[in-house]
């Protein structure tokens, strides 16, 4: 069982006891739910969409992703330009996929 869902302008599948890093989000208590549930899997080779799905995910850890250094340069005009990035992420685990009245636990 699976499930494709949209955070932070991606989309991810996921599964029960999945663990996966996303763009930072907001949380209580390190419980998230996602509501944005694209399609489901049933049977083996079936793709649905679901009328009402939720995904269910706590919070593993937050953080910052390695630094990424962006160069700028124009030749012949003296111009050189450093700055540095650092994404903040998520991490987070699936724990449960409710799909129209059905639960399922990693």
């Amino acid at each position: 069982m699976y499930a494709v869902i949209r955070t932070g302008g991606k989309q991810y599948r996921v599964a029960p006891g999945d663990v996966l890093q996303v763009e930072k989000l907001e949380h209580d208590n390190g419980s998230i739910e996602f509501s944005d549930v694209l399609a489901t899997s049933g049977q083996p080779g079936e793709l649905l969409k679901p009328s009402s799905a939720k995904v269910l995910a706590s919070v593993v850890e937050e953080g910052r992703a390695p630094k990424i250094l962006v160069f700028h340069f124009k030749r012949k005009k003296q111009y050189k330009k450093l700055m540095g990035h650092r994404q903040s992420f998520t991490r987070i685990k699936i724990s449960e996929i409710q799909v129209d009245g059905h639960s399922y636990k990693a």
